[in-house]
C-alpha cells in the first residue's frame, strides 16, 4: 500500500462524502478509493468511516485522524514550498574582482539594494586598491 495515496485518499472522501465523488476528484477507480481506504483502516487496525449506501461519516478515530492528517499534509505542503522558494533565491558566497573605477561606480552604489534583496548571500568584492567583505 502507498501509505501517502491511502491518506490523500481517506482525506478526499471525508471531503466530499461519497467515495465516488473522491474517485472522480482524484481521478482514480471507484474501486481503488474503496480499496485503499480499507487498506488503510487494517494498516491502523481501527475503522475510520461509517459507510451506508446514501452517505459516508467519520467514526470518532477517524474524524480525529482526518483532523491531524490534514494538519500534517498543510505542514508538508508548507515546508516542501519553503524548500523551494529557496532554491529559487540566490543564495552562498559570491567573489567578484574588478577595477577601483567599476566598483565605485557600479557596485559599490548597489551594494545597500542588493544586501536587502540577498541577506543569505555573503560576498567578497575585491579592486586593484584593496578588499572590502
Amino acid at each position: 500500500m502507498d501509505y501517502f495515496t491511502a491518506v490523500r485518499t481517506f482525506i478526499r472522501v471525508v471531503e466530499t462524502g461519497s467515495f465516488a465523488k473522491a474517485a472522480d476528484s482524484l481521478e482514480l477507480p471507484r474501486n481503488t478509493v474503496t480499496k485503499l481506504v480499507q487498506a488503510l483502516e487494517a494498516h491502523l487496525r481501527v475503522k475510520l468511516l461509517h459507510r451506508t449506501t446514501r452517505k459516508v461519516s467519520t467514526t470518532n478515530d477517524g474524524a480525529m485522524y482526518f483532523d491531524r492528517m490534514v494538519h500534517l499534509l498543510e505542514e508538508w505542503h508548507e515546508v516542501e514550498s519553503e524548500l523551494s522558494s529557496g532554491q529559487k533565491k540566490p543564495h552562498g558566497r559570491l567573489r567578484v574582482d574588478m577595477g577601483a573605477s567599476m566598483a565605485s561606480q557600479l557596485v559599490i552604489p548597489a551594494l545597500p539594494d542588493f544586501r536587502r534583496r540577498y541577506p543569505i548571500c555573503n560576498w567578497t568584492w575585491a579592486s586593484a586598491t584593496g578588499r572590502w567583505t
